[in-house]
């Protein structure tokens, strides 16, 4: 049976959004629901949307003409083709031609007849078995990928392998050593101690696996209890290369909605909301069972087992847009906005999700509060190193040997997870450059793996922790094309919002096509990116071209500057 909202955290919800003004999450609906009966562009429906909704035409046309899955010309059949990294380099940086020729159809665009769309998006979750697709909800993967879209072949699409190299999982008890879970959560709010909560992920010194690293508990604390709370689970996990999420969304959703109890409990919060991205359909539907049985349980709801906590729950779908996993460009899409991220000052944690005070925690870091607050927030200290607790999930691509997430301690070597967890490249291949942290994140050289998986250790080569995955480029893709892909993702998914990214993106991947920036002209530029970027994401390009340029050496000197 398909799952369902309850009315009653949907009425919640839907009634402090009004409250404020906000359409919120009916507006992105209405809007999904006309993009997928017609082919045509959002200025032929979407200020319609917007007007059966009592709304100016331009609050539709905005999300709309934004967000990827809205944008997208769309057929009866749609596909959307993986192009990130890990699918990049499994075809050995060459195009999709094979797909678009097997679907008659070339990416981002539709048939003459309407039939069939092909849409380029990055990152599908399957980095360890691409390169991917998803035809409809249905998932596609590997060499013969093109075949089964034409049906020439059966469909592939494999579970993500998934194993523990500490000893004693935190992340992946469930998944690999089958505890349970919601072991914690009812002793937690029977003894009505949020203060216990907070104190334990204090001493845990745990801190946000979403790319920033912040330390969880310090983000709790700036939303100071006060009322009308909102904590955000952030499912809208978008850097190629990272599966992590989606593989706890969909083998161990159970504790990661505990997490996220634990959380709203900490942060007298009453309500929680889980945003998934769209392109993990399984997770969105695991989420949503999940919750439905977390409410028969009596998890969630009015007087959550039987104490004076009523804590409200519902899963939101996201609709693309790399940015938009960005915690105040998440907030703008809840509330019916384009995602694009927003000036800080005010932060969320004291103005967010409907003016209201937010917490956004990422749905990895939600993972771990349960056995943090289980076995004591000094157990988890006492591992990884000092000032980066704790342990993390990384993800390798396919050209490993073993592909697929492993759970290990901060401060591990890059090296033991390349070469010992991740058995090396496939048929002893030598990797160029391994990418880390996403395709913002960073690169590094064979010479280079020694370094500690930290985010401090990272940074001082130039890399970055992000959500921790590893995507191989072994010597067929060639160095320019890893510098164009780089600046083809950064010009796609910039949201547009300040001008340094918005503009910079767009140049430097027209110096990517020429071959290389004008002298001079890429130190000034990258020093404009660095400086005067709204978000990270603009902040951080420089820092993902200069590495790329080092890993590889002399091809892209002219990037090194």
């Amino acid at each position: 049976m398909a799952p369902v909202d309850h009315p009653g955290p949907r009425d919640a919800f839907r009634a402090l959004a009004g409250r404020r003004g906000r359409p919120g999450d009916r507006l992105i609906e209405a809007l999904a629901g006309a993009r997928s009966h017609t082919p045509d562009r959002p200025g032929a429906w979407a200020p319609e949307v917007a007007r059966g909704l009592g709304l100016p035409a331009a609050s539709g046309l905005g999300p709309a003409g934004y967000y990827a899955d809205l944008a997208a010309p769309r057929g009866r059949r749609h596909v959307r083709v993986c192009t990130a990294a890990a699918c990049f380099c499994a075809r050995g940086g060459r195009p999709p031609s094979d797909v678009e020729e097997a679907l008659g159809v070339a990416v981002d665009s539709v048939s003459a007849d309407g039939g069939t769309s092909a849409q380029g998006v990055r990152c599908l979750g399957y980095c360890y078995a691409g390169p991917a697709a998803l035809d409809g909800d249905a998932a596609r993967t590997g060499p013969t990928l093109a075949a089964q879209l034409s049906g020439r072949e059966p469909p592939r699409a494999p579970d993500v392998p998934a194993a523990d190299g500490t000893g004693d999982p935190v992340l992946l008890s469930g998944p690999v050593a089958g505890e349970p879970a919601w072991r914690v959560w009812p002793a937690a709010v029977a003894a009505g101690a949020p203060e216990d909560v907070r104190r334990e992920v204090a001493v845990s010194g745990l801190r946000g696996r979403g790319g920033a690293g912040y330390p969880v508990a310090a983000k709790w604390e700036a939303a100071g209890g006060a009322p009308g709370t909102v904590v955000v689970a952030n499912g809208d996990e978008g850097d190629p290369g990272s599966y992590a999420d989606r593989l706890l969304m969909e083998s161990a959703a159970g504790r990661v909605l505990e997490g996220l109890a634990l959380a709203c409990f900490a942060c007298g919060a009453r309500r929680g909301v889980v945003l998934v991205r769209s392109e993990y359909p399984r997770a969105l539907a695991r989420m949503r069972d999940a919750v439905e049985r977390a409410y028969a349980d009596g998890h969630f709801g009015r007087s959550v087992h039987g104490t004076g906590t009523d804590l409200q729950v519902r899963v939101v779908e996201g609709a693309g847009s790399y940015v938009a996993g960005e915690e105040t460009a998440l907030i703008a899409r809840l509330e019916g906005g384009r995602g694009c991220a927003r000036p800080r000052p005010p932060y969320p944690a004291r103005r967010g999700l409907w003016d209201a005070p937010t917490v956004v925690n990422n749905v990895e870091t939600l993972a771990a509060v349960p056995w943090i607050v289980s076995r004591g927030g000094a157990a988890y200290a006492a591992r990884g190193v000092p000032g980066e607790t704790g342990t993390k999930l990384v993800c390798l691509s396919e050209r490993f040997a073993r592909p697929g997430a492993y759970e290990v301690e901060l401060g591990t070597p890059v090296r033991r997870i390349v070469e010992e967890l991740g058995g090396g490249l496939k048929g002893g291949a030598e990797a160029a450059v391994v990418q880390v942290g996403g395709p913002l994140g960073g690169f590094l050289g064979p010479d280079d793996l020694d370094v500690p998986l930290t985010a401090a250790a990272l940074d001082a080569h130039g890399a970055a922790l992000g959500h921790g995955g590893l995507v191989a480029f072994d010597r067929s893709v060639a160095p320019a094309d890893a510098m164009r892909h780089v600046w083809e993702f950064a010009a796609a998914e910039s949201c547009g919002a300040c001008s340094p990214c918005r503009v910079g993106s767009r140049t430097g991947l027209e110096w990517a096509l020429a071959g290389a920036p004008p002298d001079g002209a890429w130190e000034r530029l990258s020093r404009v990116l660095a400086e005067a970027s709204l978000c990270a994401f603009g902040r951080r390009v420089p820092a993902a071209v200069r590495s790329l340029a080092r890993a590889y050496g002399e091809p892209l000197a002219g990037w090194s500057r």
